[in-house]
C-alpha cells in the first residue's frame, strides 16, 4: 500500500488554501504547539543520552580497560580500536542508503531506531567483557564484540542524526534539537563519569568494567527506544527522503561537488580527532602526567562535562545572535587556550595528597582552570557541526540526509581510527607501559603531553581554517526575528 508522501515544514507561511487545520503542520518554533515541541526536543535528547553515555565511557575507558585491565600492549590496543572503526565507517553508506530508501506510515528512520536498540544495548555491554586466553585470543575477541556493537551503532544513530533534515526546515529549530541532543548526550555522559568513579576505583580490576558495561547498555537500550516513541508523531509528519538510484561513483561526485557538505566534513573530522585524542590521552595524562592518584583521575572528569553541557547553552545563544561560525571561532579560541596550557603544566607532589600542600593545591586549581577551558571550548565539537549539516544537505536538490550523514559519520570514524591506531603506536614508541608504579621514561611524558595539548590544538586551528569560507549569510539573523 503506498503512502502520501508529507511535504517538508518551512518557516515560511503557507498560502491561505494550505492552512486549514487537516493539512497544517507548524514545525516553526513559534508556532509548535508548546506540548508537541517539548515532547520532540525532549525525545530527540532522550536519542544520544544512551549512545552518548556509551561513546563518553569508550572514549575515556576502553584504551585503559584493554591495556591495563586485559593487558594489551597499547599498539595492539589501538589496532583494536581502528580495525572495529574501519570496519564499521564502511557500512555506514549502506545504512545510509536503505534508511533513505525505508519508506513506512510511521515516517523516515524510526524503524531503524527501534528494532536496533535492544540489540545495541547487549552489544554495547559486551564490549567490557574480559574474554579467557591469552593475548591474541582476547585481540579477535574484542575486534569481533566491536564489529557487532558499532555496526548496530550505526543503525541508531545515522537514521537518527539525519532527522532534523526532515524534521523542519527551520534553521532555529535544526539548532534547538541539536542542543537537546547533546544536552541528553553531555548529562548521560556525567552519569557515565559518577558510575565511573563508583565502579573504577581500580583500573587494573575487570569485573568492574562488566558492571558499568551492563549498567550503560541498559540506558542505552531503554533511552533509544524512548526516543522513539517520543518523536514519532513528529516523524509521520516529516519529509520522506526524495532519492533517486545511483552508484556508489554517483555518490561520491555528489559529495564533492557539494562544497558545503566538505567544509561541515573537514570541520567535523578535525574537531572530533582532536577531541578522541584528548580523551583517550586524558586517564594517562592525570596519573602519569599530573601525578594524580587513580580515584581522582575519574572525578576530574566531571568538571570537564559540566563546562561542556554549559558551552553547548552558550553557543546556542552566541549562535542564534552572531552565527554558528562566530560561536566556532570564540569557543575553539578557549579551547585551544586550555590545550596549551594543560601541555604546560606542571605535575603535583605525588609524595603528598593533592591538596596536601599549598603547592599541590595551586596547580590542582590550575588544572581545573585548563580543563574548565577545553570543556567550555569543546562543546563546539558537538553543536557546530551538526548545526551546520543540514544546510549542506539543503544545497543538495533531492537532500537525501541519510547519505550525507552516513559520509560524514564514515569519514569522522576513518579519521578517529587512523589517529587512535597512531596514538596506540605512539605510546608504544615512547616507551609507555600501562602498569602501576612503573615510573615512566621521559620520552613518554612528553608524548602524552602533546597528545593532550600542541597536537589537538593543531587540528582545532585546521577546522578553522576549513570554515574560512563558509557562507553563513546572515541566516541567524532571520531566525533570531522570526
Amino acid at each position: 500500500m503506498a503512502y502520501p508522501r508529507p511535504q517538508p515544514l518551512s518557516s515560511s507561511p503557507a498560502p491561505a488554501s494550505e492552512t486549514a487545520p487537516s493539512t497544517l503542520r507548524p514545525t516553526d518554533p513559534d508556532l509548535l504547539p508548546k506540548a508537541q515541541r517539548r515532547r520532540l526536543l525532549l525525545s530527540y535528547g532522550l536519542g544520544d543520552a544512551g549512545t552518548g553515555m556509551a561513546a563518553s565511557l569508550i572514549g575515556f575507558y576502553l584504551f585503559i580497560f584493554y591495556t591495563s585491565a586485559a593487558g594489551l600492549p597499547a599498539w595492539m590496543a589501538g589496532l583494536v580500536l581502528m580495525v572495529a572503526r574501519l570496519w564499521d565507517a564502511f557500512n555506514d553508506p549502506v545504512v545510509g542508503w536503505l534508511s533513505d530508501h525505508t519508506r513506512t506510515r510511521w515516517g523516515p528512520r524510526l524503524p531503524w531506531i527501534f528494532v536496533s536498540a535492544v540489540p545495541l544495548g547487549a552489544a554495547m555491554a559486551a564490549m567490557w567483557w574480559l574474554p579467557p586466553g591469552g593475548i591474541w585470543m582476547k585481540f579477535w575477541v574484542f575486534v569481533a564484540i566491536s564489529v557487532v556493537a558499532n555496526s548496530l551503532y550505526t543503525c541508531v544513530n545515522l537514521p537518527y542524526s539525519a532527522l532534523p533534515a526532515e524534521l523542519t526546515e527551520s534553521t532555529t529549530l535544526r539548532t534547538q534539537l541539536n542542543t537537546s541532543r547533546f544536552t541528553g548526550s553531555i548529562i548521560a555522559s556525567l552519569i557515565g563519569i559518577v558510575l565511573g568513579g563508583l565502579l573504577l576505583k581500580d583500573h587494573h580490576i575487570a569485573g568492574n568494567y562488566l558492571r558499568l558495561g551492563l549498567l550503560s547498555g541498559s540506558v542505552i537500550a531503554v533511552c533509544t527506544l524512548l526516543c522513539a516513541w517520543g518523536i514519532a508523531p513528529a516523524a509521520r509528519l516529516a519529509s520522506q527522503p526524495q532519492v533517486e538510484s545511483g552508484s556508489t561513483r554517483r555518490q561520491l561526485r555528489r559529495v564533492r561537488s557539494n562544497s558545503r557538505f566538505l567544509m561541515v566534513l573537514g570541520l567535523y573530522l578535525m574537531l572530533w580527532c582532536a577531541l578522541q585524542i584528548m580523551q583517550t590521552a586524558a586517564l594517562i595524562y592525570l596519573p602519569v602526567v599530573m601525578r594524580l592518584p587513580e580515584s581522582w583521575s575519574n572525578w576530574i572528569l566531571l568538571p570537564f562535562q559540566i563546562m561542556t553541557l554549559v558551552g553547548l547553552q552558550i553557543w546556542t545563544r552566541v549562535a542564534a545572535v552572531r552565527g554558528r561560525v562566530q560561536a566556532l571561532r570564540w569557543g575553539t579560541t578557549l579551547w585551544i587556550a586550555g590545550c596549551l596550557a594543560a601541555m604546560l603544566m606542571l605535575p603535583l607532589d605525588a609524595a603528598v595528597a593533592p591538596t596536601g600542600s599549598l603547592g599541590n593545591l595551586v596547580r590542582l586549581v590550575l588544572l581545573l582552570a585548563a580543563i574548565l577551558l577545553v570543556g567550555l571550548g569543546a562543546s563546539t565539537a558537538y553543536l557546530i557541526p551538526w548545526s551546520l549539516l543540514p544546510d549542506a544537505i539543503d544545497a543538495d536538490p533531492e537532500k537525501p540526509a541519510g547519505q550525507f550523514s552516513a559520509w560524514m559519520v564514515l569519514g569522522q570514524k576513518i579519521c578517529i581510527s587512523v589517529a587512535l591506531f597512531l596514538f596506540g603506536n605512539l605510546m608504544s614508541l615512547s616507551g609507555y607501559q600501562a602498569s602501576r608504579g612503573i615510573l615512566q621514561p621521559d620520552s613518554a611524558l612528553v608524548a602524552i603531553r602533546l597528545c593532550m595539548g600542541l597536537i589537538p590544538a593543531v587540528l582545532v586551528v585546521l577546522g578553522l581554517v576549513i570554515m574560512r569560507r563558509w557562507p553563513e549569510r546572515g541566516l541567524h539573523l532571520q531566525a533570531h526575528h522570526q
